[in-house]
């Protein structure tokens, strides 16, 4: 197989992980489909230096993340929530209203987070450690654990308030 075919399908196994970071890093579809592109072009310039010593998946979200925060970081528009709308939500056979505007109310929250947070936030719902969270992000794991915990009280606090 060549580079680019490994190149291919690593993507492809991987498209979901890069489909969360646009979402919450853009405002609209066409900004998504732009900054997809910029990850996807990034990991491709950046893919012959990976030398397998962490997870693919931590060496894609360290990419996808700086990608996604230099071009916010570019963009003189800064930051703007998505319209809670246009998130994707699942359905599945056990339909749960209540559970749906929970769940939808919990992501616009999470849209007012700084950029930081947000990919704090993104990491621990994918289920990522604390140990993985750190060394995609760049920090320590214990504040990792720190930022955590405050960003949860934050989003318990503001959750409250409506």
């Amino acid at each position: 197989m060549s580079k680019e075919e490994k190149f291919v399908q690593l993507i492809q196994d991987h498209q979901g992980l890069i489909f969360k970071v646009t979402t919450v890093y853009t405002n609209n579809k066409l900004d998504q489909q732009d900054l997809y592109q910029d990850i996807v072009y990034q990991l491709w310039k950046s893919y012959d230096s990976f030398k397998n010593q962490s997870k693919v998946s931590t060496w894609m979200y360290r990419v996808a993340l700086n990608t996604a925060l230099t071009k916010l970081k570019k963009s003189t528009k800064g930051p703007k929530s998505i319209p809670i709308e246009k998130v994707v939500l699942q359905q599945t056979e056990n339909y749960n209203p209540i559970y749906e505007d929970q769940l939808k109310l919990v992501y616009a929250q999470i849209q007012q987070l700084n950029v930081l947070e947000k990919a704090l936030m993104l990491l621990l719902l994918e289920g990522k450690k604390y140990e993985e969270i750190a060394e995609i992000i760049g920090i320590t794991a214990s504040n990792v654990g720190t930022k955590i915990s405050r960003i949860k009280q934050k989003l318990k606090n503001n959750i409250l308030k409506q």
